[in-house]
């Protein structure tokens, strides 16, 4: 026979050792690698059935995440509102009281400028008041010096002013 075609003994040989190793690895090989095989699937479905809580957890973490941040941006937008708010009334405070001080230190101002406007004025009164003095007394002395009649007669005249119990004698006219 040739190569291709083998003996009817060898081919019963052949069968016989493959039925032998066929048998063999389904009572002893197969059910270790299915056992093998089945762990391996085991494995691999709770990591999978980890994976899946793993992205459930990660997914809600993500929202809180998201809700925790929009807490904070409402918190922020609050504490710079408040801040802004704030700084109004410390604006407006300050203001009004450089107001008010404005309005004291111009009512001190006006009041110190009425009394040194009335200090002038007596100021310039007694001046006024002394000049007149000098100047009467100027004319006085050069109108009584020429004429003692006139001197008589104003003296009593100034006694009568004096006194008002006592009666002036008529004023006699003046020469000049």
């Amino acid at each position: 026979m040739g190569l291709l075609q083998p003996e009817p003994g060898l081919l019963i040989w052949m069968t016989l050792a493959f039925a032998v190793v066929f048998i063999l690895l389904a009572k002893f090989g197969f059910p270790v690698i299915q056992k093998s095989v089945d762990r391996r699937r085991e494995y691999i479905d709770s990591s999978l059935a980890a994976a899946g809580e793993a992205q459930k957890k990660l997914d809600d973490l993500q929202v809180q995440m998201d809700e925790v941040r929009r807490d904070a941006e409402k918190q922020k937008t609050e504490i710079l509102r408040s801040a802004v708010q704030t700084r109004e009334q410390l604006i407006a405070e300050a203001r009004r009281k450089a107001g008010e001080e404005g309005e004291k230190i111009i009512a001190a101002a006006k009041a110190s400028a009425q009394l040194e406007s009335d200090a002038i004025i007596r100021d310039a009164r007694h001046q006024v008041a002394l000049l007149s003095i000098a100047i009467s007394e100027r004319l006085l002395r050069e109108r009584l010096s020429s004429d003692p009649q006139s001197q008589t007669a104003l003296a009593e005249r100034l006694l009568a002013e004096m006194d008002p119990e006592k009666k002036a004698p008529e004023d006699k006219p003046e020469k000049e």
